[in-house]
């Protein structure tokens, strides 16, 4: 049995550890760094309330990552979105020399990304966050999601097969826009 002290110790290092892939994961999911903050420290509580059913069956990683999937899709459920990357949140920057119509062709097609990729049914969308995004292994999208790797596989090809009919471009294109 772990004592307070530790426990403390120990989730004060996993937040360390894992703070940024939960943070990213959840602001992708939620599309406003606001609710992202706030899932992100929610998930956290939930480690800390349930850490001793963590059974070592999967990494830290995963089964935290898990958990930030069951907080997102708990929070989708009771706002239901109309949008999900309404703001936007992934910042790029910008290389010396574009032209400003250049800027505007990229953000324009940032949004369109981020719109293409909230339309799609959320089984797809966090398929695409997880792996197109975060660029987590088939292994661990599927621990996470709790699918098989095949199903992760199938599913990722399938949107990213339908982003790229939404938007007429090539799937790296649509995953480098997302970033």
């Amino acid at each position: 049995m772990v004592d307070a002290e530790e426990l403390e110790v120990t989730i004060s290092k996993l937040y360390q550890e894992h703070y940024l892939d939960v943070y990213k994961f959840l602001i992708c999911f939620s599309g406003n760094r606001n609710d992202a903050e706030d899932l992100t420290q929610e998930v956290f509580i939930r480690v800390l309330h349930h850490f001793s059913r963590y059974n070592h069956q999967s990494s830290i990683k995963t089964w935290i990552l898990s958990i930030a999937k069951h907080v997102a899709i708990d929070h989708y459920r009771k706002k239901k979105f109309v949008s999900i990357f309404k703001e936007g949140f992934f910042k790029r920057l910008v290389a010396p020399g574009r032209q400003p119509i250049e800027e505007l062709e990229e953000k324009e097609l940032q949004a369109k990304v981020h719109d293409a990729i909230a339309r799609l049914k959320p089984e797809y969308r966090s398929i695409v966050i997880l792996r197109g995004i975060n660029e987590l292994s088939v292994k661990e999208t599927s621990d996470i999601l709790q699918c098989s790797q095949s199903k992760v596989k199938v599913s990722y090809h399938r949107a990213l097969k339908e982003l790229k009919k939404k938007l007429n471009v090539e799937a790296e294109e649509v995953l480098r826009h997302a970033r």
